[in-house]
């Protein structure tokens, strides 16, 4: 049996001497919370039970009042002659890997009440905590609160790491790609850019990401647009094409620890041999994705630490294996896998059978797996990802998905990084999925973008944890609702994020969210192991106002003292914190953007450039096909640099791709406008060109897309149609046109009547059009052939 408590530990069971006479509340609540040890026992004060300090003051009742309330709230109970003090009624009990020394909870595990020391010393700390709170009754201060206003809901948690550590961080990071997401980012000027990258990479700066996951180019619609390939034709190589590349160095440049991921939405139609399908010949596929690796490292030193296998898309066991193959062929067995992009299942279950393949994955990678896993995912003892998770709307409510399920990817189910798509909303926000990206970059023209709030609850985890930290063993679950988890170095650092999320404010875009409440609440942390040194917590605060709309994000508060490895913190609804011993972290003030401007007017390209920073002219958003620079040295006279449509053979898609190409331009918004650019048709017989105007659909939906469209085709007709598929004939004739020659189009649609010149004649006129009422220019071809345009012009009001 532990010595006697030193005096200077002993808790009065009376008035006379008590040591809080003329203490400040703060002060006389912070004896009272005290753990107080000696030897192996600890005791530890009911948690108090108002939200926030209050002077209790008689209130025009006389201090008799006050004292049964508060004798109510302590609830003195007689049990088998044992006095036992329980927590006020309704209050549920902690939640905690282990019950503390003498806690309630710690008691009932032994049987009872405990031994007759415990319950002396329960009795004592029940005793100080009334006598304490009685004085404060009687003292001055603002009036009490209602008899039937309800306590905080209390809970304890404990993090330790004696036991060891839970599973590896391997970061957050991003999607840039499927598709086309980031295309208009590269258009802005500087110092706009720069800007924007550094909010999405730049260390304890923004969203200081520590993962960076790029499409694999393949020609073909994934999402809002088409992305380039590195490999037009089987004997072509470009590793210059698009803008990803642009984009990893510009990451990388940033942060030099940042993880980079290829991954391939789809293919060119040359892997394939001519089918839809990239398996059929393995052996290509792998030399075509190791190609784009070596060619990074080759002409932009980009090391690929992970490649995946086909988006959201079936896996081949057999490619997989090859893949490692060829990847450690050739040098590159520090590239990782990741398997397969998609569900839980079946990949889990087929490496659960088969064991080469089980060798050679490296990550179970799952998208919008709504937090949980699945028993085969974790038996294979892999790492779990959520590879593409969030694709939701960037507003707080977007901002509260990504909130909860950083944390709970990990408390629900195991996955140590979570990958958002997307990175930045840099494409037209018409386009599918508008605005689903961390941040909005979709005005190069303007110079404007806005810092979404979904930036900062990023923050609150990367810039306080690095991949290579460490989970701590802990449940996660608050009791009020909400999640926290806890990370550290192992030298010493930890990082504690909380979030407490309401269910219709955490809304993602997919899967459906089950109902869950979440209250306000009062939680109590004990730090033990390493951790039960530390002093003081620096606190980094986000609230998302769902009612005012004035959310606080980001914010730095008053760092908080840890009493003997101690501390509580008040928890409402809707709210981030984070606690953590470093002091790195940062929210850049940088100065604010240009204002929004919509797309000029009256916009001009020539595509007149001999040595273009990117493959593709500013603002022209590939749905169809890939537009490129092109230099026609064929041409001695005034189209020697134009723009080219380069893809002859329909890719290995991962959507309906539309059966003709197209590139859209301009606002959404425009009603009437003219339309003029020089054509050229290269393919004779059957080849075919068009401009549009008023232009409704892309992406995804690109096939079902509708506007007016005026064609010119090597036969020598010319049709004008009622959408891109060209089944809505609104009228026909002959043109003249021929192939391997330059015309120039006009398109002119005012009201619901249009118009259409060749080569400054007229062709046709008066179309009535109803439908649609609005959309952007555009320009393609009519299947997957080489065309070319040049002087492209359009004039809206």
């Amino acid at each position: 049996m532990p010595a006697a408590l030193p005096h200077k530990h002993r808790l009065p069971t009376q008035p006379r001497g008590f040591p809080t006479l003329g203490m400040a509340p703060q002060q006389l609540h912070s004896l009272l919370s005290a753990q107080l040890q000696h030897g192996d026992t600890r005791i530890t004060s009911l948690p108090c039970p108002f939200s926030k300090w209050q002077l209790l003051t008689s209130g025009g009742r006389g201090c008799p009042y006050r004292l049964r309330r508060l004798a109510a709230l302590l609830s003195l109970e007689q049990d088998g002659g044992a006095g036992r003090c329980a927590p006020p009624r309704g209050w549920r009990a902690a939640r905690s890997r282990a019950a503390l020394p003498g806690s309630a909870e710690a008691l009932q595990r032994r049987g009872g009440c405990g031994t007759r020391r415990e319950r002396s010393w329960t009795r004592m700390g029940c005793a100080a905590l009334l006598w304490g709170t009685v004085l404060l009754a009687c003292s001055c201060g603002p009036a009490p609160p209602r008899v039937d206003a309800a306590p905080l809901l209390a809970a304890t948690y404990v993090l330790d790491d004696a036991n060891g550590l839970g599973r590896e961080f391997d970061g957050i990071g991003a999607v840039s790609g499927g598709g086309a997401t980031s295309r208009l980012l590269v258009n802005y000027q500087e110092p706009y850019r720069s800007q924007i990258l550094d909010y999405l990479f730049k260390p304890n700066f923004g969203a200081s990401l520590h993962i960076l996951k790029v499409e694999i180019g393949g020609d073909a619609q994934s999402t809002d647009g088409t992305e380039p390939s590195h490999m037009h034709y089987e004997n072509d190589e470009n590793y210059f094409r698009g803008y990803e590349w642009w984009l990893m160095k510009e990451a990388k440049k940033r942060n030099p620890n940042i993880k980079l991921i290829g991954l391939p939405w789809a293919f060119p139609g040359w892997v394939g041999k001519g089918e839809n399908w990239p398996y059929d010949y393995p052996d290509i596929t792998a030399y075509y994705i190791i190609s784009w690796i070596l060619g990074a490292k080759q002409y932009h030193d980009l090391d690929i630490d992970y490649v995946g296998i086909w988006n959201e898309r079936a896996f081949s066991s057999k490619y997989i294996k090859l893949l490692r193959y060829t990847l450690d062929k050739h040098g590159l067995e520090q590239v990782r896998i990741i398997a397969s992009d998609r569900l839980w299942e079946p990949i889990s279950f087929v490496m659960m059978i088969d064991s080469e393949l089980h060798g050679v994955v490296d990550v179970i990678g799952a998208h919008y797996p709504g937090t949980k896993t699945v028993p085969n995912a974790l038996l294979t003892g892999k790492k779990l990802w959520s590879s593409e998770d969030y694709s939701t709307f960037n507003d707080d409510v977007g901002a509260g998905c990504w909130a909860r399920i950083l944390n709970q990817n990990y408390v629900n189910g195991n996955m140590t990084s979570t990958i958002a798509w997307n990175l930045v909303a840099s494409y037209y926000e018409e386009l599918p999925f508008g605005r689903c990206g961390l941040m909005t970059a979709q005005e190069p023209w303007s110079g404007h973008y806005k810092v979404e709030s979904p930036i900062w609850i990023t923050a609150h985890t990367t810039q306080f944890t690095q991949p290579g930290w460490s989970y701590l063993q802990v449940d996660g679950h608050l009791e009020g609702g909400g999640s926290f988890v806890a990370l550290t170095d192992g030298l010493g650092n930890l990082t504690i994020i909380i979030e407490t999320m309401s269910h219709n404010h955490s809304k993602c875009i997919r899967p459906p969210l089950p109902n869950f409440n979440v209250i306000p609440q009062r939680a109590t942390f004990y730090l033990r192991g390493s951790f039960y040194m530390v002093e003081t917590l620096q606190v980094w605060h986000s609230r998302l106002d769902f009612e005012s709309g004035n959310s606080s994000l980001f914010q730095q508060l008053h760092p908080v003292n840890v009493w003997k490895g101690r501390f509580s913190l008040d928890l409402n609804v809707d709210e981030v914190y984070t606690l953590t011993t470093l002091k790195t972290g940062q929210k850049c003030a940088c100065p604010e953007p240009p204002p929004h401007q919509p797309f000029p007017s009256n916009y001009k390209d020539d595509f007149n450039i001999g040595n273009p920073p990117f493959s593709e002219a500013p603002n022209f958003a590939d749905q169809t096909g890939v537009f490129e620079y092109f230099i026609n040295a064929s041409d001695p006279g005034d189209h020697v640099f134009t723009l080219r449509q380069v893809v002859v053979q329909r890719p290995i898609t991962w959507v309906s791709d539309a059966d003709q190409t197209i590139s859209v331009i301009g606002n959404f918004k425009w009603v009437n406008m003219t339309v003029t650019c020089d054509v050229y048709i290269e393919k004779p017989r059957d080849g075919g060109v068009f401009i549009a105007g008023r232009v409704d659909n892309g992406g995804i939906y690109v096939r079902n897309t509708e506007g007016v469209f005026f064609w010119v085709f090597a036969d020598g007709t010319y049709r004008v149609t009622g959408d891109l598929a060209g089944k809505k004939i609104l009228m026909k004739g002959l043109a003249g046109v021929r192939d391997n020659a330059w015309h120039t189009l006009t398109l002119n649609i005012q009201g619901n009547s249009a118009s259409g010149l060749l080569n400054g004649y007229p062709l046709w006129e008066n179309v009535t059009i109803s439908n649609p009422g609005n959309g952007w220019a555009a320009l393609g071809t009519r299947s997957f052939e080489l065309a070319q345009f040049d002087n492209f012009h359009v004039e809206a009001c």
